[in-house]
């Protein structure tokens, strides 16, 4: 054997050790899944746990005042003992660094005492920051927690835009995106991973959602036309459970077009509900919310059987902290969130009057301008001016 052939089968036999161990571990996954037990009756518990987890960057800022905003719309419910509030630290990039780890087990474990999450954005560090590679915060919550759909809602009634998106959260690209393989200074790979109940559980809740909601198209985004095999199991996975729907009008569409048509605004209104695997789902519904005002508009939803967390969409903006403006950070996303988790663990009066304060205090007349500036609001303010707005609805 040449110095040549032989120096390539080592390097093959690396790639093939670690593909071998990703495999065992997504086999692994599997089981778990497959052995998952009911969806959380929250009806039936003593007592609600709310964890409020600020981040780091503007997290602990729009955190706060969110939690503010919760502990006075939930008031009754601490002092009858139904409602506990939790404060979990430790998610900041410094004690990740520390740690060496997306979530330091302490950290989890708080995490796990609670029933529900409220968490700030978290920094995820990436290639040239001079930073360790840890896993997205993010990601490895939602793994940990087997946070499985990722539900984020755009409404702009002057557009006729009413969507719900609900993107797989643990699997597709995103699934095992710090473990692909450098297998020369030439090949980098990285996989992709889709399974049959992680698809069947997502596309479900959408088509649950969809016909408790009373709305009537539901559609398939993917790129099966190219990504053959894990995107093509996808899209007929939710074609097969889309017939025991038939009320529910069901089309399939490919990411790139779909992209195109979010801005047509003909077709744009034919949307009701999306299912999509994980990165497709976090490109879109980016786009979907610059028609809500942008990404400090929108909250979002982690859905699991056991457990939920609530976030904003956005990052947690180092830059506005560097430059000591993290007063005046936008909450509107992080209350946004807070109005989902309000509506998931039953409290949907609370949950109505807040997302009709929200639409008062960012679009009404008497509108709070936040600008990220002195020249706007602090966030403290506007969050203030949430509870006198609920007051008076």
């Amino acid at each position: 054997m040449s110095v040549i052939s032989e120096e390539r089968e080592n390097i093959v036999n690396n790639a093939k050790e670690k593909f071998a161990q990703l495999l065992s571990s997504q086999l692994d996954r599997v089981e778990k899944i497959n052995a998952g037990g009911d969806f959380a009756d929250y009806s039936k518990l003593d007592k609600i746990i709310i964890g409020i987890c600020g981040g780091d960057g503007i997290g602990p800022m729009i955190s706060s005042v969110s939690r503010s905003v919760l502990e006075f719309l939930l008031a009754d419910e601490v002092k009858k003992g139904r409602v506990e509030f939790k404060i979990i630290d430790g998610l900041t990039i410094e004690n990740r660094i520390a740690k060496n780890k997306a979530i330091p087990d302490d950290v989890l474990e708080e995490l796990k005492a609670c029933h529900v999450i409220l968490k700030g954005p978290t920094t995820t560090p990436q290639a040239g920051d001079n930073m360790p590679n840890i896993e997205s915060a993010n990601v490895a919550m939602r793994k940990a927690l087997d946070l499985f759909a990722n539900v984020r809602p755009v409404k702009v009634p002057d557009k006729g835009i009413d969507w719900t998106f609900f993107r797989e959260n643990t699997e597709g690209a995103y699934a095992v995106g710090s473990m692909g393989v450098n297998v020369t200074d030439d090949l980098a790979v990285d996989f992709t991973v889709t399974t049959t109940e992680g698809t069947n559980r997502i596309a479900r809740l959408a088509y649950e959602f969809a016909k408790n909601n009373n709305k009537d198209h539901v559609s398939i985004i993917t790129k099966a036309n190219v990504v053959k095999t894990t995107d093509g199991k996808f899209l007929n996975i939710c074609q097969n459970i889309s017939k025991e729907y038939p009320e529910i009008k069901t089309t399939d569409w490919y990411i790139d077009i779909m992209t195109a048509k979010l801005v047509d605004e003909k077709r744009r209104r034919d949307f009701k509900v999306f299912i999509l695997p994980n990165l497709y789902g976090d490109i879109l519904t980016d786009e979907a919310a610059e028609f809500q005002g942008g990404v400090g508009t929108a909250g979002s939803a982690n859905i699991g059987k056991k457990y939920a967390m609530f976030e904003a969409i956005h990052g947690s903006a180092p830059r506005m902290v560097s430059e000591g403006r993290e007063k005046y950070a936008d909450p509107c996303s992080m209350l946004r969130a807070s109005k989902m988790l309000l509506e998931h663990i039953g409290y949907k009066i609370q949950a109505e009057k807040l997302e009709k304060a929200l639409d008062i205090c960012m679009f009404g007349e008497k509108k709070l301008e936040m600008t990220g500036r002195d020249t706007g609001a602090t966030c403290e303010q506007f969050g203030n001016y949430i509870k006198e707005t609920v007051m008076n609805i």
